[in-house]
């Protein structure tokens, strides 16, 4: 199993983000997929969920209207968009899957700084 997150940087305050996680090694699309993060000193948390299907999402309080998620099965691709950005949102993102004992991936940093 392999997740490979990419996507993101250093953006300012205000603006925007797509993150992408591409996977393989197992039916992705058979999967619900999730966002988290993890700030310098701070517990890691989730940001957003998607179900298998992408008829259901979920997003922690701190991003809902900000962030939304969606997912592409034909790819074997979960996205993350991220907008309006705070310097708060700084953090390294990696995805998840419930597959098996859940897999992570190796993070992508996000920098929101002016």
């Amino acid at each position: 199993v392999q997740l490979v997150e990419s996507g993101g940087g250093l953006v300012q305050p205000g603006g925007s983000l797509r993150l992408s996680c591409v996977a393989s090694g197992f039916t992705f699309s058979s999967y619900s997929m999730s966002w988290y993060r993890q700030a310098p000193g701070k517990e890691r948390e989730r940001v957003a969920f998607i179900t298998s299907n992408g008829g259901w999402k979920n997003f922690a309080d701190s991003v809902k209207d900000r962030f939304t998620i969606s997912r592409d099965n034909a790819k074997n691709t979960v996205y993350l968009q991220m907008n309006s950005l705070k310097p708060e949102d700084t953090a390294v993102y990696y995805c998840k899957t419930l597959f098996g004992p859940g897999y992570w991936g190796q993070g992508t940093q996000v920098t929101v700084s002016s």
